[in-house]
């Protein structure tokens, strides 16, 4: 059976872009403070430290209702991507996220690939990997429980996503 991950990236992307063409929906600036100079997570952020869920901002999208916000790294051991954060459900009215913060009300988490619920920082087992860091506008709230996972939250989004963006991150695992 394939993985609901395979081609992930390039599905998102191809959606995004099709959605994208059909309403002239402007990309979102991403940015986030965590990530530094040279374009490295710091330390505290990551599951190695104290694992403090990233600052992120974002430029609003003015057909809104909501936005989800996902931290992923493609070049981690697996099947598809490890997601390392999961949230759908933020308020339309919102453009930020501040570092450590709990989801804002009415959002949702969902389930991140270490098995837990909400945010789990980059952890990579060797080398240096890529953490993408991406926000989706999406037309509508979706019926998704707490704790679906990526594929779940995929399905569910699927046709709903009007702009996105993202920034990218780097960690290195301590030596």
């Amino acid at each position: 059976m394939p993985s609901p991950y395979a081609g992930m990236t390039k599905t998102i992307a191809l959606a995004i872009l099709a959605v994208g063409a059909a309403q002239a929906a402007d990309p979102i600036t991403v940015r986030s403070a965590a990530i530094g100079p040279g374009g490295m997570i710091a330390q505290r952020n990551s599951a190695y430290g104290a694992d403090q869920s990233l600052q992120v901002a974002w430029t609003a999208a003015p057909k809104a209702k909501s936005y989800a916000v996902v931290l992923d790294d493609p070049d981690a051991p697996g099947p598809g991507p490890f997601v390392h954060w999961l949230m759908w459900n933020i308020p339309a009215g919102r453009t930020h996220l501040d570092e450590g913060a709990a989801a804002p009300a009415g959002a949702v988490l969902g389930r991140n690939g270490h098995g837990g619920i909400g945010y789990w920082g980059p952890h990579p087992p060797s080398g240096t990997h890529h953490y993408h860091l991406q926000v989706l506008a999406l037309d509508a709230a979706l019926a998704l429980p707490a704790g679906a996972d990526r594929g779940q939250f995929n399905r569910a989004s699927r046709g709903h996503v009007i702009a996105s963006g993202e920034v990218v991150g780097l960690f290195s695992a301590p030596r």
